[in-house]
């Protein structure tokens, strides 16, 4: 078995705060360091990425992730090919069906097809002497089987438990033979939320926004297809009817209030003190999420978070 990667993942409030975050993932080694694509909360995401390319040398950037909606395919080549040149070949184009990247601009997500399509265009346009990598982020079953089939890697959004991770696997497998590919040939990493401090109840105070951020579109559609136990079911839809993404808007009680949070917070994140993310960072490890890529967004401190986690955990 290879030595497990961490990377995080973050929304750029501001140049300040990028500027600190990426210094950070670089001087702590962490493996990949991803800004997120979500207008209306946050700096644009290749205005971001260019500052991040600029302050660091060694770490992997990656867009985690924009969409094939409001970017086109071949605006968006430009730009990772741009990016990957001006960091010396450590881009990772990350693309989704979109959440807050189109809902708060009034447009949808692409459908399962439709991601795999535009996927299978942007590495087309990416091929080259020094082609750019491109990873798909997917939760549902069509949008896994698309990544396995059509990108060189998968941004896993599903759960860190054994029977999540091998759902998961199974189903961007499928995608890869179906494709006529080698299912070992696909860079996969395991999405979670992340949120860390000395004290365990500072780190739960605002766990709550990103867990029914996340929760709401990886587990609403479908939530008895997507293992949610039958009796919290009908919390899930609830969530989903009230959640929003918009973070000024968002209610950190929410889940707590419905029922949730501790199915959530077990099945999706890592959360606590530093000594309780080392247990479950081991867990979720044993149990197949092998890279782990750790959402710091909506954490109450994301600075914090990564320097805590990088200082206890990672070095471990």
């Amino acid at each position: 078995m290879t030595a497990p990667r961490f990377g995080f993942f973050f929304w750029p409030y501001e140049p300040a705060l990028v500027e600190r975050m990426v210094r950070l993932g670089e001087s702590q080694g962490w493996d990949l360091v991803g800004v997120a694509d979500t207008p209306g909360n946050a700096m644009d995401v290749w205005v971001a990425l260019t500052q991040a390319a600029l302050l660091t040398t060694r770490v992997r950037l990656a867009s985690c992730v924009t969409n094939l909606a409001t970017r086109d395919p071949a605006i968006t080549a430009g730009a990772a090919v741009s990016l990957d040149r001006l960091s010396g070949g450590r881009f990772v184009l990350g693309v989704g069906a979109g959440h807050s990247g189109v809902v708060n601009v009034g447009r949808r997500p692409a459908l399962p097809a439709e991601l795999r399509d535009g996927v299978a265009r942007l590495r087309g346009l990416l091929e080259g002497d020094r082609r750019v990598p491109v990873y798909a982020a997917a939760s549902g079953p069509e949008a896994l089987r698309a990544a396995g089939a059509a990108a060189d890697g998968a941004f896993v959004n599903y759960g860190l438990g054994a029977a999540e991770t091998a759902h998961a696997r199974a189903l961007l497998a499928e995608g890869t033979a179906q494709a006529g590919r080698a299912a070992d040939g696909l860079d996969t990493w395991f999405i979670a939320c992340l949120d860390v401090s000395e004290r365990r109840e500072t780190a739960f105070a605002q766990l709550g926004n990103i867990l029914g951020f996340v929760a709401a579109y990886i587990l609403g559609p479908a939530p008895a297809a997507r293992g949610v136990p039958a009796e919290l079911i009908p919390a899930i839809a609830e969530l989903r009817r009230q959640y929003t993404t918009r973070r000024r808007e968002m209610d950190p009680g929410l889940v707590k209030r419905l029922g949730l949070f501790d199915y959530l917070r077990t099945r999706l994140a890592v959360a606590g003190t530093p000594e309780d993310c080392a247990e479950q960072t081991q867990a979720a490890v044993a149990a197949g999420a092998t890279n782990l890529m750790f959402t710091v967004s909506l954490a109450a401190d994301p600075l914090r978070t990564v320097d805590l986690f990088g200082r206890h955990v990672l070095r471990r």
